[in-house]
């Protein structure tokens, strides 16, 4: 990432610390895998708010692979409507960057006292927030300090949630956290040659133009990158831009595609693959602009492409979300915004 400079501001800096809060995570994962032990063999749900609920979707999709019962609900729905999901024999993991996010606190302290409480395993950057206090378990991501919209902290996520995910469909948590340390090595070294990409932010601000409506797609595990990558343009540069499962655009939203359209498609899952460059291409037809975020493979002719090289699918998220977020960084500039700055929202939501 030197190629960008000496980090401009903060936002970049943390953009660009990605790969190292990869491989905090990992050696994390390493050392905290035996609080692991013992975790496997029951339902099991999965809660968190804005990018925390996000860096869920790999996990809980390769429980359902797996014939696990896993749910992943955000902690509102879980706090007032949904409750009675969480017997004493479910285990509940909480992710929170903060600890301290006001939803998930308040759920567990609701949980507390109606008695007969579900076991509680905070996944949280640092260990001493209020989350971590409550929790019966804690796994600290070791992300380090963040200021600006989730982008370490959600790279960190993902590792450590790989590692939860492997333990609860059976695997020894040990070998888990063992099997982490190649694949956390190759999403940090693809994210390196990414950023070292010095052109590339500003070719992503050309490709969307002068474009107000904007869509973000991917199924499976790339939905955490689909999802995160919308909150951060959201978050960043105050740009309404929607995030959908790939096949729900086809039900009413294709609708949208045309000239006034920048889609960005990501297709990183094998099973999904030809059917996502199948729409990409329908929409370059359409006259769209179409980002094609991939793993290998070719993409539909006028389509820009942003290829991850092959990776682990939980963590290949982290790889597929840096065109949103260099979009993100670059926008902001352009647009007079202090990158990675919040205008009405904040970094910990603290209240509902």
């Amino acid at each position: 990432m030197e190629s960008l400079g000496k980090f401009p501001d903060r936002f970049i800096a943390e953009i660009a610390g990605q790969p190292d809060a990869i491989r905090r995570a990992r050696t994390a994962a390493l050392d905290q895998a035996e609080a692991l032990s013992g975790l496997a063999g029951r339902p099991v749900v999965f809660t968190g708010m804005g990018s925390s609920y996000d860096a869920c979707y790999p996990a809980v999709t390769a429980l359902a692979g797996a014939g696990v019962l896993a749910l992943h609900v955000d902690a509102s729905e879980l706090l007032h409507f949904r409750a009675n999901v969480l017997p004493a024999a479910v285990l509940l993991v909480t992710v929170s960057q903060s600890g301290e996010s006001a939803e998930v606190v308040r759920l567990i302290r609701e949980m507390e006292r109606g008695g007969g409480t579900a076991p509680v395993l905070a996944v949280t950057n640092g260990a001493h927030n209020t989350l971590a206090g409550l929790a019966d378990l804690v796994v600290d991501t070791r992300a380090g300090a963040e200021v600006g919209p989730s982008t370490m902290t959600f790279a960190a996520a993902l590792v450590v949630l790989a590692a939860v995910g492997r333990v609860l469909a059976g695997e020894a948590a040990s070998h888990a956290a063992a099997r982490l340390v190649e694949e956390a090595e190759s999403a940090a070294t693809a994210m390196e040659r990414i950023l070292a990409r010095s052109d590339l932010p500003g070719r992503l601000a050309a490709w969307l133009g002068e474009r107000q409506t904007t869509v973000i797609l991917g199924r499976g595990p790339a939905r955490a990158a689909a999802e995160m990558g919308a909150l951060t343009l959201k978050e960043a540069v105050g740009m309404p831009i929607e995030s959908l499962q790939t096949a729900q655009f086809r039900h009413g939203p294709l609708e949208l595609a045309g000239p006034a359209l920048a889609a960005i498609v990501i297709a990183t899952e094998p099973e999904t693959r030809d059917l996502d460059i199948a729409l990409a291409g329908e929409l370059v037809d359409a006259g769209a602009a179409v980002l094609v975020v991939v793993d290998r493979g070719d993409v539909p002719a006028g389509s820009l492409r942003v290829e991850t090289g092959p990776l682990d699918r939980a963590l290949a998220p982290a790889v597929s979300i840096l065109p949103a977020q260099l979009l993100a960084w670059k926008l902001a500039i352009l647009r007079g915004r202090p990158p990675g700055s919040y205008v009405r929202a904040s970094k910990v939501t603290t209240r509902e």
